[in-house]
């Protein structure tokens, strides 16, 4: 809580240089550098613990190369990822703050049902780990908190350019208005780039903006579950997901500090979202983590994330591309995990309508999730990765090139 310390001295003294221990890039980096020594000081204890208490990794026979050597490999290695986090958020975010307060929730629910899952597969020897609708009820749940929460909370807003006004030069400026409540968006690549979900509806009529949730929190329910599965399914091998997910994570960090700052917004022509910066503080946390996990999860990989791990990147991603209206651009920034899922449901419907129309299933690829139709095809495991991380970077530069491309 050191950033109510600070900012309780800087008004009692009047301290010099208003806002210091409030300035967000000071404070994200504070953010990132404890992040990162927490999960590569305290990530080696953990993995030490969870090799002592025999969490270790069942694997299934896929006749895949090295898989055999995998086998009692730690996992539940998530937790080092959601203690890095939230440690150093608490300590330098505004804990109070709307947003930062949807990421802890976040985090800490993912975490839980991704514990639960690693503990049946682990403990109760079941490899398929916590039942798939309960799974889905959890990401329903928090699909539900999240989008009633940005739709009903006084402090979730945006301010728009809506007016104008003669300054001394007698040049004619645009100004930010007042702050206001609207389900809008940002759509990638047009010049009117603003999308409202009550216009789904319009044709109710007049007042049909305020049954605009009926849309928007549907929206945000499938967009936390496609994104936390398309996550699950992309930790397969050494460093996919948690390398894939600091890219993604990054890129999400620079999105929240443009549009919470309000001459970058005025610049780029793009929402202003008031205390929405804060969450550069949450996302170099976690982006830190990520990276420190990386260090143990590189291959050959001394820990797995687990679904504790790969369950909560999904959600919190997918929740802060919502917060900063970004969510038209997960197909491309997580084309990675996009691909992974695709490929499962290619896979699946197409074995399955083969079997039914020719009484024998065939499949487009090797094996799904894509990651291993590439193993087949007897890639080592570290190429793969390493492409997938390029791939990964381009989407994020094209994600990025998008604010002024349209």
């Amino acid at each position: 809580m050191l950033y109510y310390l600070f900012e309780f001295l800087e008004k009692q003294y009047q301290l010099p240089g208003a806002g210091l221990f409030q300035f967000l890039t000071f404070r994200a980096a504070l953010s990132v550098l404890l992040s990162l020594l927490i999960a590569m000081v305290y990530g080696k204890r953990i993995i030490l613990f969870l090799q002592k208490k025999q969490i270790g990794e069942s694997i299934r026979d896929l006749g895949l190369e090295g898989q055999k050597q995998k086998a009692g490999t730690p996992t539940m290695g998530g937790f080092i990822i959601i203690i890095s986090t939230l440690l150093p958020v608490i300590l330098f975010a505004d804990v109070k703050n709307i947003y930062v307060i949807l990421l802890i929730v976040t985090t800490i629910w993912m975490g839980i049902i991704g514990f639960v899952d690693d503990y049946i597969k682990t403990f109760k020897k079941d490899k398929q780990g916590l039942k798939g609708g309960f799974k889905v009820m959890g990401q329903v749940g928090l699909g539900l908190i999240v989008g009633l929460t940005l739709y009903f909370h006084p402090a979730v807003t945006i301010k728009e350019k809506d007016s104008t006004t003669i300054t001394e030069n007698f040049k004619v400026e645009r100004v930010f208005g007042d702050e206001t409540k609207a389900v809008r968006t940002n759509v990638p690549f047009f010049k009117n780039n603003e999308l409202d979900y009550a216009d789904f509806i319009s044709w109710i009529g007049e007042g049909a903006e305020d049954y605009a949730w009926l849309i928007f929190i549907p929206v945000v329910i499938l967009i936390v579950t496609a994104v936390s599965n398309g996550a699950n399914l992309t930790d397969g091998i050494d460093g996919l997901a948690a390398g894939s997910s600091a890219i993604i994570v990054l890129t999400l960090g620079i999105f929240a500090w443009v549009s919470g700052n309000i001459q970058f917004s005025d610049y780029l022509d793009i929402f202003y979202l008031p205390r929405v910066g804060e969450l550069v503080v949450f996302i170099a946390a976690f982006a830190g983590a990520l990276v420190g996990f990386l260090w143990y999860n590189t291959y050959p990989a001394q820990v797995f994330m687990g679904d504790t791990g790969s369950l909560t990147i999904g959600g919190v991603i997918a929740v802060i591309a919502i917060i900063v209206r970004k969510e038209l651009l997960i197909p491309i920034l997580c084309g990675i995990f996009f691909a992974e899922s695709l490929s499962v449901m290619l896979q699946v419907g197409y074995f399955k309508h083969t079997k039914k129309k020719y009484g024998e299933g065939k499949r487009i690829f090797l094996m799904a999730p894509l990651h291993h139709h590439y193993q087949k095809k007897l890639y080592h495991e570290s190429k793969i990765v390493t492409r997938f991380w390029i791939i990964g970077i381009m989407l994020a530069i094209i994600s990025i090139v998008t604010l002024k491309i349209r």
